[in-house]
This record gives structure tokens, C-alpha cells and sequence, in this order.
């Protein structure tokens, strides 16, 4: 990854205070998505990281992996598949197959779906993500793609701040660190 489109990335990145009401800053990201510069840089460098993989299919979380995974997909020459929340607002067409995630960095589990019936043993699978805290989500989009008999091939996110064991379980790797911002 260039250094430009790294510092961008910090350039464009804040935190925010939601009020007395919240313990912990919220990320905002709105930044990346509205400079057109780093908007195309971020496909290819998030799949400039695993140049050698040749993924035949991206997979990633809504809501921002609705945007991201798409673009990642175009620069490796991959397909995308969505996978849904449980509980989100966009409607499902088909069957999906479901998995728990563990506890995530505030404790909470989540469901996230998949077309699994869109992927078989032939396929290379990179998952994607904006930001990957705990892993929690990877972990169980990994499950999925192994059930449905494809191959994950890694794992690409813009942010990590996962402990450096579940970074290399899940064979994560990322733009930038947590601590950059």
C-alpha cells in the first residue's frame, strides 16, 4: 500500500463522542467513501494484500462491506458475495445459511447470513472487512465458506486492532493498525 493512500486514510478518519450517554468514542469512516481518490485505491490495496491468492470470490459484511467487497472483487478479478446481519433491513432473496459469531469486543454475538448454494469447491474465498476489532465476524463468515466446501484464502481489512492470535488464525491483514488513528 502507498503511503499516500495510507496517510489519507488517517486524514479522513475521526472519532466522535455520541454523548454522555455512550462509554466509548464511535469510529467515522464517511471520510474514505467520499474522497474519490482513496475510494479507488481501496479495492486494489486491500487486494494487493494477498497478491498470490487469485480469489475467485470476495465475501463481506454489510453494512460498509456492501461497498467495500464489491470494489475489492473488481481488482482481483473476483465475483462478490454479500453476507447479511441477522435482524438488518435489507431484504434476503434465496436461502441462507446462518452462523453465530463468539462474542464480539462488547460482548455481543451477532447472526450473519449467506448464499451459501453461491459457493463450492472450486472457489477461493477472501473475506473482507473495514474494520476488524475482535474477529468475531470473520470467524464466522469462515465457517460458512468451509461448510459450503470452498477455500478461505485470507482475510483483508482497511483497520485490525484483533489480537495478533485470531489475526493469524483468521490469516488477517490490514492497511493499517488501530493505533494509527
Amino acid at each position: 500500500m502507498g503511503a499516500v493512500l495510507s496517510q489519507r486514510l488517517v486524514e479522513l478518519f475521526r472519532w466522535v463522542d455520541p454523548g454522555p450517554d455512550s462509554s466509548h468514542l464511535v469510529s467515522d469512516t464517511a471520510g474514505w467513501w467520499r474522497d474519490p481518490e482513496v475510494l479507488a485505491d481501496l479495492g486494489p490495496a486491500l487486494a494487493g494484500l494477498f497478491p498470490a491468492t487469485r480469489p475467485t470470490v470476495v465475501v463481506a459484511p454489510e453494512v460498509s462491506g456492501l461497498l467495500l467487497g464489491p470494489l475489492v472483487a473488481v481488482a482481483a478479478g473476483a465475483g462478490f458475495l454479500p453476507a447479511y446481519k441477522d435482524g438488518g433491513e435489507r431484504r434476503r432473496v434465496g436461502a441462507l445459511r446462518w452462523a453465530e459469531t463468539p462474542p464480539d469486543h462488547r460482548g455481543r454475538r451477532q447472526r450473519l447470513g449467506l448464499d451459501t448454494v453461491r459457493l463450492g469447491p472450486a472457489d477461493r474465498v477472501l473475506l473482507v472487512d473495514d474494520w476488524v476489532d475482535s474477529g468475531a465476524q470473520l470467524d464466522a463468515l469462515h465457517r460458512l465458506v468451509s461448510g459450503a466446501g470452498a477455500e478461505v484464502v485470507g482475510a483483508a481489512a482497511v483497520v485490525t486492532t484483533c489480537p495478533p492470535a485470531a489475526a493469524e488464525r483468521l490469516r488477517l491483514r490490514a492497511l493499517l493498525t488501530g493505533d494509527r488513528l
